[in-house]
């Protein structure tokens, strides 16, 4: 396993973003983009670029989507992902867009999150959401790509169901231990028992759980939360793991550098124990 970090795709300054994980000592990352204007042969050729000059290995393109977005249990399933009706045919165009953008820089893996997967096989919303991941799932497949869902809004268990009934064999899990704890779905730990052998990335991310029921619990530094990562990391490498723990903190400023240094410290421990 290693240690990687988050580069955010966005208008300006990448260069700075590039070079300033590189100083930090990242040779790891997700490229995170929500802006399909980008998504050029002139923006992967900048990327290309960057990524040589700085000596960084692009673990994954995590593609976000266009429109409404809200982050919590009361507006969250009617504008996440493609499974609102409203939004579907554009987002998935948004993911086949994007997973064109990642093969142009050389990326297998493109992750998202796909919104609130209904729990209930017989919910009439669930037949257009198969179907709507089976066509990105075979489209990427075309070029040898994978489909990683982004963990939180789901239980394992209906990941695990959805990845059986598309059966395209491209399907897997980039693993955010935080957002199973901040949406209340499930343990982290626990959770590898169910889709361990789907993890192809991590988010190393820390939260806690909700204490009501409209908003999500809060994120907090890697160690700090519920996310218990001595045993998450052992669990993971029972799995068979070995990719990236991708450092993901949600604040901005001084605190947040400060607190993905300590946490870059904290989880190479944590691997050199793994291996002794």
């Amino acid at each position: 396993m290693n240690v990687g970090i988050i580069i955010s795709h966005s208008h300006g300054n990448l260069e700075e973003k590039f070079a300033e994980v590189s100083r930090q000592g990242f040779r790891h990352c997700q490229l995170v983009s929500w802006d399909p204007s980008l998504w050029t042969e002139e923006g992967a050729v900048q990327v290309i670029e960057l990524r040589e000059k700085y000596g960084m290995e692009i673990t994954a393109f995590w593609c976000g989507w266009v429109g409404p977005k809200r982050w919590n249990f009361t507006e969250g399933p009617e504008t996440l992902g493609i499974v609102p009706v409203a939004f579907r045919a554009e987002r998935v165009q948004n993911l086949l867009d994007g997973a064109a953008f990642a093969r142009r820089i050389g990326v297998q893996d493109v992750v998202t999150h796909m919104g609130f997967i209904p729990e209930n096989m017989t919910d009439p919303n669930y037949p257009g959401v198969v179907a709507a991941v089976k066509v990105i799932a075979q489209e990427l497949k075309r070029y040898g790509q994978n489909l990683l869902f982004e963990t939180g809004q789901e239980t394992p268990v209906v990941l695990l169901r959805l990845f059986e009934m598309v059966g395209t064999g491209n399907l897997y899990v980039n693993l955010d231990p935080a957002n199973l704890i901040l949406y209340g779905k499930g343990n982290p730990v626990d959770a590898l028992d169910v889709f361990g052998d789907y993890v192809r990335g991590v988010h190393a991310k820390d939260g806690l759980y909700p204490t009501d029921g409209r908003e999500l619990g809060h994120e907090v530094k890697v160690g700090e939360g519920r996310a218990n990562f001595p045993a998450l990391l052992k669990g993971l490498k029972e799995h068979g793991f070995d990719g990236s723990l991708t450092i993901e903190r949600e604040i901005s400023g001084e605190q947040q550098k400060k607190d993905i240094l300590e946490t870059q410290k904290y989880l190479q421990t944590l691997i050199d124990g793994l291996g002794a």
